[in-house]
C-alpha cells in the first residue's frame, strides 16, 4: 500500500510538472490527453517497479507489473483505433460531406459586386510583413526590447480593410525587464494604401505567446479552459482599436475526426479576462472564428464523399476538390475566404469556386469554369518573364461583369512592380501594367486591350442625347468625353464602338449601357439611334 501512494505521488509531481509545459486539454477527444495519459501510466507503472526489487536486487511482480502496462497500453490503443474506424468516412461518408452546408445556386454576376478599387485588398500578407517591419524599424528603443509577430490577421476595420499583428517579447531577458509594463503596441497595415502605424498601448499587453509562466497565452487559457481543445488563436482589434485575441474551441467525433468550431473565447491581453461564446453570439466585429484550413478541410469532404466513400475512391463520379492556395477578400463588413474547386483529375482548370464567410461559416459557390489559380498566375509571369518577377496568389473580382483574376508581380524584394488582369475562362487574354500608374490605369489597360464578351444581362441601359463631346488620347488609347442635355458625364473607350464613336457630334441621340452610375459614367455598351 506504501509503494503505491508514494508510486501515485511521484506520478503527480511528474505528471503536474508535464502538464505545465505541455498544457494538454483535458478531453477525452483529444489525442494530446490521451498520449498524457498514456504517459502517467508509463510514469505509475515504473515507478512501482522500482519499489518492488527487494535487497537481493531481484524484482517481484515485474512481470505482472510489465504485462499490466502493456495491457494498458494496448487497450487505449485499440479502443481509440476501433472508435475512429466506426466513425470514419467509411462508414460515416454521408455525414462528412455535410460537415459544412454549401449553397450551390449563387450568381457571380448577380451576388459579387462590381470591384470598388478604393476597398480592395492589394497587398498580400508578405508585403505587409515587410511594411511592418520598417516601421518597427524606424523606432530602435523598441527593436532591442520587442519583435513583431508573424501573425497579420486581415481584418474589417470600421470598413478599412487592415492586416494587425501584436508586438512579442525578444527574448527571456527581455520578457524579465518588460513583463512589469507589458508589450506596448501592435502594427496595422492598410492592405489598400499600404499605410503601416505602430499603435502603442497606454496599457501594455501583458497575456502573449511569448510571455512566459502564468503570463504565457497559452498557459493562462488552459488553467482559465482545462478542458477545451483550442484551435489556433488571431489576434484582432475592436472598433474602437482595442486588442484582443481570439480564441475558437475545437469539437471532435471520436479522437481527433471531424474537427469544428464549438465555442469561441475572446481574450483581453491587457488584463487577461475573457469571455467564452457561442457561435451566434460572437460580436460582429470579430472577421476571424473559422481558421482557412479549417474550411479548406470541409470543402474538400463536401466534394470528395457526397456520392459515398467508395466512389471517392473508384468511380470519382463529381468528385471535386479545393485548388491549392487561397486569398482572402472582404465584403458587407465582413472577410471572406475564397478558394478555386477543380476536379479530382487536377486537369489545370476550375470549375467554379467558394466564398467563405470566416465568422459564421456561411459558404457559396460559383460556377464560373476557367483557368485554375496557378495558370493564371503563369500566364502573367510569362508575358514578363525576363523580370523574373513572383505573382502573388490571386484576387477574384466582378470586372465589367466577367470574373477576373487580379495579381501582383513582386521582384526579389518583395516590392510590387506590376498589376496583372487576367480573364477567368480565358487566361490568355492578360495585360500587364506598370504598378506606378495606379490600379485603375491598369484595370482600363485591361479593358481596353483585350477582346471580351460583355454581358449586357446585368447592364443599365438608357436613351440619351448628346449636348457637347470632346476626345482625348490616353496610354494610347482614345477616349470621348459625353455631356447629355441633363448635365450628365460619361466616358468611352474608342473601342467600344470604333465605326460609330469618332463620327458622333452634338445633336446625336444614342442608347448606351453601363454599370453603375458616377460622377463620369464608364459606357460599356454604345449604339447610334
Amino acid at each position: 500500500m506504501k509503494k503505491n501512494l508514494i508510486s501515485l505521488l511521484i506520478t503527480a509531481i511528474i505528471g503536474f510538472i508535464v502538464y505545465y509545459f505541455t498544457l494538454p486539454a483535458l478531453n477525452l477527444h483529444s489525442f494530446g490527453f490521451w498520449l498524457y495519459f498514456l504517459f502517467l501510466i508509463a510514469i505509475y507503472s515504473i515507478t512501482l517497479l522500482c519499489f518492488s526489487i527487494d535487497s537481493r536486487g531481484n524484482i517481484i511482480h515485474s512481470i505482472k507489473l510489465l504485462g499490466g502496462l502493456a495491457i494498458s497500453i494496448s487497450i487505449i490503443i485499440v479502443g481509440i483505433i476501433a472508435v475512429d474506424f466506426i466513425l470514419s468516412p467509411i462508414f460515416q461518408s454521408k455525414s462528412y460531406s455535410k460537415r459544412i452546408s454549401i449553397n450551390e445556386e449563387k450568381e457571380f454576376i448577380e451576388e459579387i459586386p462590381l470591384v470598388d478599387f478604393n476597398t480592395l485588398p492589394l497587398l498580400d500578407k508578405a508585403s505587409s510583413q515587410k511594411l511592418g517591419d520598417r516601421v518597427m524599424g524606424q523606432m530602435p528603443e523598441l527593436v532591442s526590447q520587442f519583435y513583431v509577430s508573424d501573425l497579420y490577421t486581415q481584418i474589417n476595420y470600421n470598413n478599412t480593410i487592415l492586416r494587425v499583428t501584436p508586438l512579442e517579447y525578444n527574448g527571456f531577458f527581455k520578457y524579465l525587464a518588460n513583463k512589469k509594463d507589458g508589450v506596448k503596441g501592435y502594427i496595422t497595415v492598410n492592405s489598400v494604401t499600404g499605410e503601416s502605424n505602430l499603435i502603442k498601448l497606454e496599457k501594455g499587453m501583458k497575456y502573449v505567446p511569448s510571455a512566459i509562466f502564468e503570463k504565457d497565452l497559452n498557459r493562462h487559457l488552459r488553467f482559465q479552459y482545462p478542458t477545451r481543445i483550442f484551435g489556433e488563436e488571431s489576434f484582432e482589434i475592436d472598433n474602437d482599436g482595442n486588442p484582443y485575441w481570439i480564441i475558437p474551441t475545437i469539437k471532435y467525433q471520436g479522437v481527433g475526426l471531424k474537427r469544428e468550431i464549438n465555442t469561441v473565447i475572446i481574450l483581453d491581453p491587457i488584463t487577461g479576462d475573457s469571455k467564452e461564446y457561442k457561435i451566434e453570439e460572437v460580436p460582429t466585429w470579430v472577421d476571424h472564428v473559422y481558421s482557412a484550413d479549417l474550411i479548406i478541410e470541409q470543402v474538400d469532404d463536401w466534394g470528395q464523399y457526397r456520392d459515398g466513400f467508395f466512389n471517392s475512391i473508384f468511380g470519382q463520379k463529381n468528385v471535386v476538390q479545393t485548388t491549392e492556395g487561397y486569398n482572402y477578400t472582404t465584403m458587407n463588413d465582413d472577410v471572406y475566404l475564397y478558394t478555386g474547386i477543380t476536379s479530382v483529375s487536377s486537369d489545370e482548370s476550375n470549375i467554379g469556386f467558394i466564398l467563405t464567410n470566416m465568422r459564421t461559416k456561411e459558404t457559396n459557390f460559383y460556377s464560373v469554369p476557367g483557368a485554375e489559380e496557378y495558370s493564371a498566375m503563369d500566364s502573367a509571369k510569362g508575358q514578363v518573364q525576363q523580370m523574373d518577377y513572383d505573382a502573388t496568389f490571386p484576387l477574384l473580382i466582378n470586372l465589367n461583369n466577367r470574373a477576373t483574376y487580379l495579381l501582383s508581380l513582386k521582384d526579389d524584394a518583395g516590392l510590387v512592380k506590376m498589376y496583372a488582369f487576367v480573364d477567368v475562362e480565358d487566361y490568355q487574354k492578360v495585360v500587364i501594367t506598370d504598378s506606378a500608374k495606379g490600379i485603375e490605369t491598369a484595370a482600363n489597360n485591361y479593358l481596353n486591350n483585350v477582346d471580351l464578351e460583355t454581358n449586357t444581362n446585368y447592364l443599365t441601359e438608357k436613351e440619351i442625347e448628346i449636348a457637347t463631346i470632346s476626345q482625348a488620347n490616353i496610354d494610347g488609347t482614345s477616349y470621348y468625353y459625353l455631356i447629355d442635355q441633363e448635365g450628365k458625364k460619361y466616358s468611352v473607350s474608342i473601342k467600344v464602338n470604333k465605326n460609330v464613336i469618332p463620327f458622333l457630334r452634338a445633336g446625336d441621340q444614342i442608347k448606351i449601357a453601363y454599370n453603375n452610375e458616377k460622377e463620369v459614367t464608364e459606357i460599356i455598351n454604345l449604339e447610334q439611334k
